[in-house]
């Protein structure tokens, strides 16, 4: 585990001696949490270690404690149980200068294998050329064979590139690698088939499709078998509109990545791109929802202002 553990704090974070390092965990990862101190105080960094309640749901913003003293810490690192990347605490800390990590629903293999072994420095000009297209671009169509059929306007929208490597003010996620991008709420039209992986609420691998329908940015229909009627009951229970908010838009970039179910294995794999729903305000979106699930397909074919980026597990220079 400590070979995956010096790849974070060496490689993604470039921890320093005498920098403060704040991990933010929770009952359920704090043995993650215990490896990534240790390997921070081997570089003589000045660690905290802040051990949370599990949050219920993805998206939920960490106690006040917490949030504050993200704000104050060089390096902050996440293994936590249910997703912070979405909310007001990781922004605000990225405002103020961190460098910070989500290792969300990490598990001890991960810090052994899978995404986690990649080159990230090789890696990092792919993410950024995906990005920078994104960033330039008006209108995606994005198509898949297992049925997707979505289109949405991007203009003004930042693409946000996701390698695993921060400087002062970004956040990424590891060991995913990808590329992504918010689309300006209200412009997503058309049909979502998630066939590989829904990685949230038990749902993990998906046994069939999960067919969703989208008019106007937000979802209107859920149709398939079991998990999708877990995805719609979810979505209802918050009784806000904003749950069902088309949010984003990411491509996998590791080849080291596997589908396993676990989120931030899944969204990474090469040959797939998922659909971001919910709450977008750290992707540079204007909503907040209690929410952010991603959707997860295999194969594909994304067109920016007409010109074909990607093509399945290829990105088109």
């Amino acid at each position: 585990m400590f070979k995956g553990a010096r790849t974070i704090l060496d490689v993604c974070v470039s921890v320093k001696e005498g920098e403060n390092v704040f991990i933010v965990t929770d009952m359920f990862q704090e043995g993650i949490g215990q490896v990534l101190a240790a390997a921070a105080m081997e570089r003589g960094a000045e660690v905290t270690l802040g051990i949370m309640t599990p949050r219920e749901k993805a998206g939920q913003e960490p106690p006040k404690i917490i949030a504050e003293g993200m704000k104050h810490a060089d390096v902050v690192l996440l293994p936590v149980s249910y997703s912070v990347t979405h909310t007001y605490a990781v922004k605000e800390a990225a405002a103020k200068g961190g460098r910070i990590l989500v290792m969300t629903d990490f598990t001890e293999e991960m810090l052994i294998h899978g995404g986690i072994e990649a080159d990230f420095r090789e890696l990092k000009p792919i993410c950024k050329f995906v990005a920078h297209s994104f960033t330039c671009g008006k209108r995606v169509h994005l198509t898949s064979p297992g049925g997707t059929d979505l289109t949405m306007d991007i203009t003004g929208r930042r693409g946000n590139a996701l390698y695993c490597i921060v400087e002062p003010g970004e956040f990424s996620t590891v060991p995913t690698v990808e590329a992504n991008v918010s689309p300006i709420e209200g412009t997503a039209n058309g049909r979502i088939v998630a066939d590989a992986s829904i990685p949230y609420l038990g749902i993990g691998l998906l046994d069939e499709p999960v067919i969703v329908d989208v008019k106007d940015g937000f979802i209107t229909k859920i149709s398939g078998g079991r998990q999708a009627d877990i995805l719609r009951r979810d979505l209802e229970s918050h009784n806000d509109k904003n749950s069902f908010n088309i949010a984003e838009l990411g491509i996998g970039l590791n080849p080291k990545c596997r589908m396993c179910g676990i989120m931030l294995e899944d969204e990474g794999v090469v040959g797939t791109a998922h659909i971001g729903i919910g709450t977008n305000i750290t992707l540079g979106g204007d909503t907040k929802a209690p929410c952010h699930y991603d959707l997860i397909m295999w194969d594909p074919r994304v067109e920016i202002d007409g010109t074909l980026v990607i093509d399945g597990p290829r990105v088109i220079f």
